[in-house]
């Protein structure tokens, strides 16, 4: 897993949202965006980390900050993962894992005792000039938007 760090330029990228509409980073030129990666909708870490972003939104956004999550879940997933929690921000349905390889969050994982490649729950800060400037790896899912908070 060859994931992106802290200094590099986040990758160009263009994938649906949860209805339909293509997203691409050069939709962000300019803003600073939160850009977050979940294995699977509507699970219990993924459910509390997104519910979490969408309860701080507000004082994200007064940072300056936009959100993306981002899984290989279905547009269908997706919006209905969307529309059951009221999220103020786009889910990309990353199904062909454009997005999630080019910044390197597909690799082995272990849960319960068992090996298997799948997304890891990694967070990336990009600045203005679509560079990172923070990668989360050890997300609190309860927590998540005072991880990002705190650095600012």
């Amino acid at each position: 897993m060859n994931t992106l760090k802290e200094g590099d330029k986040a990758p160009s990228f263009e994938a649906k949202d949860e209805q339909g509409n293509i997203i691409k980073l050069s939709d962000y030129k300019g803003k600073k965006l939160v850009v977050f990666f979940y294995p699977k909708a509507n699970t219990p870490g993924c459910t509390l980390e997104a519910c979490n972003l969408r309860d701080n939104y507000a004082e994200l956004k007064s940072q300056g900050y936009d959100i993306l999550g981002v899984s290989a879940d279905t547009e269908k997933k997706q919006a209905n993962f969307k529309k059951k929690f009221d999220f103020p921000y786009p889910l990309l349905a990353d199904e062909d894992k454009v997005v999630i390889n080019a910044f390197g969050v597909w690799g082995p994982k272990k849960f319960m005792g068992r090996e298997f490649d799948g997304i890891h729950r990694i967070t990336f800060l990009i600045n203005e000039e679509g560079v990172i400037e923070r990668v989360i790896d050890k997300v609190k899912t309860k927590d998540h938007a005072a991880q990002i908070l705190s650095e600012l």
